[in-house]
């Protein structure tokens, strides 16, 4: 009995620290913004239709991060983010602890941010299904002036991946194989490619196949969908259509003592890397410094030309703001920009001298931005409304 009584003030003393946490602002359970709903309806008062969410990677190097798409819904009042999952790949491991029931989840945008618990399901991941900005950045690229067809559209699609997935369906014309998560080969980019694609007829889209080698678990990562590629082709897309963008970065609350109690490696929030998602290229070789890569460069200018806000939780107040603004430069004008820059700076990068890049980067990681700022609007803005950086 007395070892017993022992062993039990053991695992209650392990335990009481993951439950203080869980309470804190920043972990699963913990208080939200209090102001949540005034700066959800404030970004709202742009008529944006939809918006691309690109997130962070949080390990070393060329992370890859995420992608997922917020389809609005105005008489919900908040859009639907439509996101796979990631756990959704049949693995024995995964079948208890974890949310397995749909391949693509979808989640209100409020939660997916910001919220510390899940409509969802409890099982759902917290700084991944929800609760993003509690792990890491999220960079928004907001679309204007898509039709109201093409959003119902994609919103079927997805309903549709997850009919295949529920009915254990293989070989479909959006994927070669078993329907379930895969991280190389059917991933978060190949989903939200194919329903542009194949739902709202996107026919030009390229959205690839990785290949399997001799009926081996060896995957040609090559050809995967990488996030941030997949992102920059659905830009061009939006940019040959004429549609208006902006961009939006959440940026990460670096104050999060959260740990994963399911993550293999016990590492809290705030100590996670936040880099901006790598293309697949040199870069992905990089354990730190700047980004040189240039289609790396090229995104991180291009989404910062379109920026329009940088919001953030004050670390004071623990209250959300609109911490930084300025006029998103029209598309053509963003990219030529962006290739320009782009351009310039990695050949620099590659004589090995020291220079101060002409462009600036959609990120807020010192150790991946290609120039000296921690800020996604490093920017002042004189009484004429000229942006001087």
């Amino acid at each position: 009995m007395g070892m017993r009584r022992l062993l039990w003030f053991v695992a209650i003393a392990l335990l009481l620290p993951r439950l203080a946490l869980a309470g804190e602002f920043g972990g699963k359970g913990g208080p939200e913004p209090a102001n949540l709903e005034q700066i959800a309806a404030r970004l709202r008062e742009d008529p944006y239709d939809l918006e691309l969410l690109i997130s962070f990677g949080t390990s070393k190097g060329g992370s890859a991060g995420h992608i997922a798409l917020a389809l609005r819904d105005d008489a919900a009042g908040d859009d639907v983010v439509y996101s796979a999952n990631f756990y959704a790949d049949r693995d024995p491991a995964h079948a208890s602890g974890r949310y397995t029931t749909d391949l693509m989840i979808a989640i209100p945008k409020q939660e997916y941010l910001f919220k510390t618990v899940s409509t969802v399901a409890e099982t759902a991941s917290f700084g991944l299904d929800f609760g993003e900005i509690y792990k890491r950045s999220v960079i928004g690229v907001r679309v204007y002036g898509v039709p109201a067809a093409d959003k119902a559209a994609l919103a079927a699609y997805f309903r549709r991946i997850n009919d295949d997935y529920h009915q254990q369906r293989s070989n479909t014309e959006y994927h070669h194989g078993p329907i379930r998560y895969d991280y190389l080969r059917l991933n978060c980019a190949k989903t939200i490619g194919a329903a542009f694609k194949y739902g709202a007829g996107y026919r030009d889209l390229a959205v690839t196949g990785a290949t399997l080698f001799s009926g081996r678990r060896l995957v040609a990562a090559a050809s995967a969908n990488i996030p941030t590629e997949m992102a920059m082709k659905l830009i061009r897309e939006w940019g040959q259509r004429n549609y208006g963008m902006d961009v939006v970065l959440y940026k990460k609350y670096r104050g999060s003592a959260y740990v994963d109690p399911q993550e293999e490696e016990q590492v809290a929030f705030k100590d996670l890397p936040d880099r901006f998602p790598s293309v697949l290229s040199l870069d992905f070789r990089r354990e730190a410094g700047a980004y040189q890569d240039y289609d790396n460069l090229l995104a991180m200018y291009l989404l910062f030309n379109l920026g329009k806000y940088s919001v953030r939780v004050n670390e004071q107040t623990l209250l959300l703001e609109i911490e930084k603004s300025k006029n998103p430069m029209p598309y053509a004008e963003a990219l030529q920009a962006a290739e320009r820059d782009a351009r310039a700076d990695s050949e620099k990068f590659r004589s090995h001298t020291g220079f101060r890049p002409g462009g600036e980067g959609a990120s807020e990681a010192p150790d991946n931005t290609p120039a000296d700022n921690t800020h996604l609007y490093h920017f002042t803005e004189d009484a004429a409304g000229k942006v001087a950086r």
